[in-house]
């Protein structure tokens, strides 16, 4: 693999996470919010991993005051997985989340009470980089539960 830079989102470069997006349909298979995390891009800190000159991913940080934040997306191409592309990514928010002095990190995700293997993926994603299940909730609805993960960001001076 290639050497991958992590920068922010240009203003012109939304087209390019709509298209990793839409290569995910089995985390982002509705069209509707798949719309809303690429205006979200734009309107939220995101960051993008560069490869060869191709975004090959991105993170979208949404702020929830001046000591938590969560990831709101983040996606990688479908031939990248694994490859360490994610972790960059997370890690250069978590960077940046502690030198703004940002206390906790969360994440939102499809709950192990209804089994899915991308999902169950997504966890052990979150989990290795130490994110902690904190709870699983009915805030998307009983169909479709939704697990909050957290993460202590320890200060970085």
């Amino acid at each position: 693999m290639s050497r991958i830079s992590i920068r922010p989102l240009s203003d012109d470069e939304a087209t390019d996470c709509e298209r990793i997006l839409h290569a995910l349909p089995e985390w982002f298979g509705i069209e509707e919010s798949l719309v809303q995390y690429v205006r979200d891009t734009t309107r939220m800190e995101t960051i993008v991993a560069v490869e060869d000159g191709d975004i090959i991913g991105f993170l979208t940080v949404r702020r929830h005051g001046p000591s938590s934040a969560e990831i709101h997306a983040i996606a990688v191409q479908p031939d990248r997985h694994g490859r360490g592309v994610g972790r960059a990514l997370v890690e250069a928010a978590e960077r940046e989340l502690r030198a703004d002095g940002t206390e906790f990190f969360q994440v939102q995700t499809l709950g192990p009470s209804r089994a899915n293997e991308h999902y169950e993926r997504t966890r052990g994603f979150y989990e290795r980089r130490g994110f902690r299940p904190l709870e699983e909730n009915n805030l998307w609805g009983d169909v479709n539960p939704c697990l909050i993960l957290v993460k202590h960001l320890p200060c970085s001076g």
